[in-house]
């Protein structure tokens, strides 16, 4: 695949695809160089590119990916550990939402009215 073509099968600007190439979230497996010097992509750089931008979207860092993909970057302990933390992350961030909407009710509940100001009863 020509990396115009994985640019809009994964819908990222060519300017990202070559961002992750410099820092090494894409490896050399996944890119070959034609006759013409063009990068060529192998076919499985789009199941590859899926699963980082689903650690982006669940807030992984660039650097955790890094991390994550490096050879000798960590263990599949540490793989575990970092993703079970990131886990609690969103448990933890779903606790305060769930807490917020609950006062956000609690408010509707206590029938205040504003017309003297927010919170004069």
């Amino acid at each position: 695949m020509k990396i115009s073509e994985v640019a809009k099968s994964m819908n990222l600007p060519i300017s990202t695809i070559r961002y992750y190439e410099q820092i090494g979230i894409i490896t050399d497996e996944y890119v070959l160089r034609d006759h013409n010097n063009y990068r060529i992509y192998a076919s499985d750089i789009i199941r590859y590119l899926n699963v980082v931008k689903n650690c982006l979207a669940v807030g992984f860092s660039i650097q955790d990916i890094k991390s994550m993909i490096s050879r000798n970057g960590m263990s599949k302990e540490e793989h575990v550990s970092l993703i079970e933390s990131k886990i609690a992350e969103i448990e933890a961030a779903q606790q305060k939402l769930d807490e917020s909407k609950q006062n956000l009710y609690d408010l509707l509940a206590s029938d205040m009215t504003c017309e003297k100001g927010f919170g004069k009863y």
